[in-house]
């Protein structure tokens, strides 16, 4: 099987592209090979980039194991959540690039992120755990309130609306939506931004606004919380 994960490293700039020819969705070999990915950016870039294939980012965890393998979801939740960590606590600068759909974990994918850019279009971002039966674990809960505008908390999570990308970047899911032609200038141009910044001081600064949320996470994972996410 190709590998659902891939990274390329240049000039100081970790490229990770996910991409296994569907949905992107988290399973433990994505979560595997996304890991692996992860780890070789931290120790060998300034900045990470994380981008999908055309048309979407990241539709979820993987459905099927979710309804038909009770037994091995709760580790699958669990690996996502020990990733989504990993990126949210990483030093350097995390950018998506989203090429399209982040929804459910893809959702939490955007919100483990530092800087989120959109492709302009009809895709959807949101958490619809409350339309597929489930309920978000405690670290998917954590992120949400993190990022997403407050005002916002109840239809994006507990009533699983899904947005279009100007309206995701308006509830906290992106920073900005660029048309398609301006896409890859515009990630390039914050690539270099995020460059240009002291990386200790951006790194001690991440640390503070983060900290406390990173150790709250790390507790509930520890302790297994909510992995059992059936409604």
């Amino acid at each position: 099987m190709t590998n659902p994960a891939t990274i390329d490293i240049q000039d100081g700039v970790a490229t990770i592209t996910l991409d296994d020819g569907k949905a992107n969705a988290f399973g433990f070999a994505m979560l595997d090979a996304l890991d692996a990915c992860l780890t070789e950016a931290i120790e060998g870039s300034e900045v990470i980039v994380l981008t999908g294939r055309p048309g979407i980012m990241c539709a979820g965890f993987d459905l099927k194991v979710m309804r038909e393998a009770p037994d091995q979801a709760g580790d699958m939740v669990r690996k996502g959540g020990e990733f989504l960590l990993r990126l949210f606590s990483a030093p350097q600068p995390v950018l998506i690039a989203s090429t399209g759909h982040g929804i459910a974990a893809g959702g939490l994918l955007m919100l483990a992120a530092d800087y989120r850019i959109g492709v302009a279009g009809e895709t959807r971002y949101g958490l619809n755990e409350s339309a597929i039966g489930m309920v978000l674990p405690p670290y998917g809960m954590s992120l949400a309130r993190f990022k997403l505008d407050n005002r916002a908390l109840d239809k994006a999570v507990v009533g699983a609306e899904l947005f279009l990308p100007e309206q995701a970047n308006d509830v906290g899911y992106l920073d900005e939506v660029v048309a398609e032609a301006d896409f890859a200038a515009r990630v390039a141009e914050k690539v270099a931004y995020f460059k240009e910044l002291d990386s200790a001081a951006y790194a001690g600064n991440k640390k503070y606004i983060r900290g406390a949320l990173i150790k709250e996470i790390r507790a509930d994972l520890d302790a297994g919380l909510g992995m059992n996410v059936s409604a």
